[in-house]
Formats: C-alpha cells, structure tokens, sequence
C-alpha cells in the first residue's frame, strides 16, 4: 500500500517541535553558534526566496483580481458596494489590530530580541501626510518592482488591471497573458511554500537557541492578541452591521453562520467553505443571486482576517527587532493591507507572501517572520473563520440594501 504523506501544516508543526528541540538543547549546551552557522544559511535562502516571490505574486494576483471583477458593471449597485462594504471591513479590521497589538505591545508583553551581536536595526522614521501621499505613485516601474516599494507597486498592478478593464476587448490578449503567467508563478509559490518546513526548522532553531525560552512565552501572547481581535471584529463590526443593516440579531446571525465558521476554521479555506456560506446565507433570509455573487467575491477580495494577523504580527516582530512604528507608519500599514486584500486569496500561503510585503513597506527585516511562520496555521485557522463570517455579514446587509432599493422602485 501507498504511503500516507504528511500533510504540509503537519510538517511545518514536527519542524517547528523538532526545530524548538535542537534549538534548546543549543541553548543549554552554549551551542547556538552551530545554529548560526549551519543552520540559519538554510533558513535564509528560504527567506530569499519569499522576497523574490512578492512583488511578481502580488502584481499579478491583483490584475488578476481586478480583470475577474470585470462582470460588476453588470450587476451594477451589487459590486459596488459589495466592493466598498469588504474595503470599509478591512481598515476597520486593521484599526482593530493595531489597538489590541498596541495595548500588548505597550505592556511589556511583546518581546525585544537580540538575535546578533553588533546588529542594530534600523530605527523607524515618520513622514508627514502629503510626503506619504506623494511617494505612494511611482515614476519608474521597474524601480518600484526592484526595491519592492509595495504601495507603488499596488498602484501600479490597479493601473495594470483598471487599464485591461478600460481596454475591453482589444485586451484580452494581454489579461490572457496575465492569467497564464499568474498561473506559473503560482506553481513556483506553491514549490516555495513546500520548503517550509525546512525554513521553520532552521530558523526556529537558531532563535530559541539564542533567546531560550523567552520566546515561546512571546509566542502564545502573539496568539492570544490575535484572536482577541479577530473575536472583537466578529462581534462589533459583523453581528454589529448585520443588526443595523439587515435587522438579524447577533445571535441568530452567529447562530446560523456558526457552521461555516467551524468548517472555515478546520478546513481553513473560504474557497472550500462555499458551500456551506452558501447554506448559511440562505437560512439567513438572502437571495441566492446576490450570495452567488457576494460570497465568491468575498473569496477573493475578503480579507479581514489576514489584515489583523498582518497588523498584530508587524508590531510584535517591530518590537522583536527593538523598532517603534510611528503613526504615519501604522497608517500606510492600514493603507497596504487594505489594498492588497484585493489580491490575497488563490495563492498558497498568501498570508505569509502579504505579510513580507507589508514588512518590506515599512522596512522590517523579511528573515523576522520565521519567528512565527511555525505557528501560522493556528492563526489561519481564526483569520479563514472571520473572513467567512464577514463573506456571510456583506451578504445579508448587500440583499437588504437591494431589496429597499427594489421596494422605493416599486412605488
């Protein structure tokens, strides 16, 4: 008989035990310079390889989002504010992580890491409104793609794709393209995302072997911020928008998209909980037009979820690398996973890729998310939850827009 092969969630988790293993028996046997030396090296290469993954996966995947947008106009008042409702959702999710990480942050309990000797990380510096402002458009494509500067190259891939829309057909061939493209360099990410394991192993190491056991604690409180936020956001903003604009109580509306949830939270694919949203919608009282186009949609440009873990993980790492994020800072942070919500889902490991792209914005060292790629899965599992939630929360007050808008028609 064939032979079972551990699923890829499972091999990153026996990494990261076998990984905090080798990397306390380092610790206390004053051999964390074996980690550094012939451990690490591998760990960096796989965080190369993140880095060189971004700026082609996030440009293309927002083209891609936006092209397969196309159909909007068609349904006219539904896209539109299906579209503004998940944008408004995903500042305020952002809003949500930065107060929960602030509050952690600034009470001792996120760690400040010394991870070499004669390292000192460069300091954050704060911009005024307008300089943000204007630094956000580019004046060279390729500069912005070779330093990663990612707002610019968010701008672009929205030129990119709004362009292939305005084109219409006389594009095709270039969206084509695209797509063909988008599609090899998915398989390359899903090749990058199967070296995990070894990433987490070999980096995992070498920081428990420096730091001891002072970084696991930080590691479950990381957690805990996390999913305090994602409750919250559920709770106020959710059930909250569900109550005012369609008139569901928080009850009955957690109770009936309870189902989804929980396969949203053990599968950890929206994609894969469809069905179920679908179901969850419907009992609900929504039109099977209107969740047939929402809950797709939500899919793809949803991402409430991830811009909390995003926000939550930039902190802890800043703090870990001994940076204080400014305001302006933290803005533009808000700013970019908004943004690039549009073009998060489809991509394996997406969080992970959006997450080095939002540290590249505000310069953090990329090689820091080894520090808690070992327990992504764990934040996933809550973020996959309340972005399904949140597919469900637009459904519901999208059809009770619509249906007042049909009944003023009717007079």
């Amino acid at each position: 008989m064939e032979k079972k092969k551990l699923s890829l969630p499972v091999q990153i988790l026996v990494a990261l035990f076998l990984g905090i293993v080798v990397g306390l028996i380092c610790y206390f046997t004053d051999g964390a310079s074996f980690t550094a030396n012939y451990l690490k090296p591998f760990g960096t290469i796989f965080i190369n390889l993140l880095k060189f993954i971004v700026v082609p996966i996030v440009v293309l995947s927002m083209i891609e989002g936006i092209v397969s947008m196309g159909d909007i106009k068609k349904v006219g008042s539904v896209g539109w504010k299906t579209v503004v409702y998940f944008l408004v959702t995903t500042a305020v999710a952002c809003v949500i992580g930065f107060i929960f990480a602030v509050i952690f942050n600034n009470a001792g309990l996120f760690p400040a890491l010394s991870l070499e000797e004669g390292v000192v990380w460069e300091k954050a510096t704060s911009a005024d409104f307008m300089t943000t402002l204007v630094d956000i458009f580019p004046t060279n494509m390729w500069t912005s793609f070779s330093s990663a500067t990612m707002l610019q190259v968010i701008v672009i891939s929205l030129f990119l794709g709004g362009g292939i829309l305005a084109a219409g057909e006389k594009a095709k061939p270039f969206a084509d393209w695209i797509s063909s493209v988008y599609v090899v360099f998915e398989k390359i990410t899903a090749f990058i995302i199967t070296l995990s394991p070894i990433g987490v192993f070999t980096m995992i190491a070498w920081v428990v072997a420096t730091q001891g056991t002072e970084i696991l604690g930080s590691l479950a409180l990381v957690l805990l911020c996390a999913y305090l936020a994602y409750i919250v956001h559920a709770v106020l903003v959710y059930s909250l928008s569900a109550r005012l604009f369609a008139n569901i109580s928080p009850l009955e509306f957690f109770r009936k998209a309870g189902a989804a949830m929980i396969f949203a939270f053990t599968s950890t694919s929206s994609v894969a909980t469809l069905p179920v949203s679908k179901q969850a919608a419907a009992s609900l009282d929504c039109d099977e037009q209107v969740s047939s186009f929402v809950l797709p949609l939500g899919a793809t440009v949803n991402m409430d979820g991830t811009a909390i873990y995003q926000c939550v993980a930039t902190v802890f790492l800043a703090s870990c690398c001994g940076i204080h994020l400014s305001f302006g800072q933290m803005a533009i942070i808000v700013v970019t996973a908004t943004l690039a919500s549009i073009g998060t889902a489809g991509v394996s490991g997406a969080g992970m890729i959006m997450l080095a792209m939002v540290l590249n914005q505000v310069g953090i060292p990329v090689d820091m998310i080894m520090i808690i790629y070992g327990i992504d899965r764990l934040f996933d599992m809550g973020r996959t939850s309340l972005n399904v939630a949140g597919d469900i929360s637009c459904a519901v007050c999208v059809n009770r827009w619509e249906a007042k808008k049909a009944a003023k028609a009717a007079k």
